[in-house]
């Protein structure tokens, strides 16, 4: 009862911003209308976009271009929630412009209040049809949740809300790892979990992104972007 009452003012509130945006004289001058793109679409071209930037062959593109019209509107075919690493950035790594693509990061990709209120707003204003969470190699976050959960190691700060967030995408991961398992195929392993784990967390996102989820009218995908070879991997 109180989601579908925080749904309705939610969705009216968007309502009534996008009824006062529509009479402006500035809308009213030139309209932009909403592309019409599926979420199998927004994939495809977020893929040829990744597979142009790791062979080093991205589109050449003027910044500048378009300008003007995103400042009356923004579509992006695809909301991103990915880690805060500083050497992936998704608009980069799937080779799009300006507009393109809206971002959610937060070290180690994982889905907090915050992080679902920014993509139910991508899905239910912005239109988005494709969520994906994009993990990386050599996932800092993913490496101290694995170090807490082997070792017991006390970090400082806000860090261990951090790792608790990301612990139950991760601990099964450890805890089923064989001795024979190198760190590096662990840290890889657990990096996967991390991802499946937050599509599960966004898909029982109640109401928004699991009705979106649920009625395929949103598209969600994992992926893993690699830093040495700048391609990314679906899982």
């Amino acid at each position: 009862m109180h989601h579908d009452i925080r749904r309705r003012s939610f969705l009216g509130l968007l309502g009534a911003g996008a009824t006062s945006l529509a009479i402006s004289p500035a809308w009213a001058a030139d309209p932009l209308p909403r592309p019409v793109v599926t979420g199998d679409a927004a994939l495809a071209r977020l893929m040829a976009g990744n597979a142009r930037w790791a062979a080093g062959k991205p589109e050449a593109r003027d910044p500048m271009a378009g300008r003007d019209a995103r400042a009356r509107a923004q579509y992006p075919i695809a909301a991103i929630i990915s880690c805060a690493d500083s050497r992936i950035a998704p608009e980069l790594a799937f080779d799009q412009g300006p507009g393109e693509v809206f971002v959610v990061r937060l070290a180690g990709n994982f889905a907090n209040d915050d992080g679902i209120a920014s993509l139910e707003y991508a899905v239910a204003v912005l239109g988005v049809p494709l969520v994906m969470v994009l993990g990386h190699s050599g996932c800092g976050a993913v490496s101290a949740t694995i170090d807490v959960i082997r070792n017991g190691t006390i970090l400082p700060g806000h860090l261990p809300g951090l790792i608790d967030a990301m612990r139950p995408g991760i601990e099964p991961v450890v805890l089923s790892s064989g001795v024979d398992r190198t760190a590096a195929d662990l840290l890889a392993d657990a990096t996967i979990g991390n991802v499946r784990h937050t599509l599960s967390t966004l898909a029982d996102a109640t109401p928004v992104l699991s009705q979106a989820i649920a009625d395929t009218r949103v598209k969600a995908v994992g992926g893993i972007y690699d830093i040495a070879t700048g391609k990314v991997t679906l899982v």
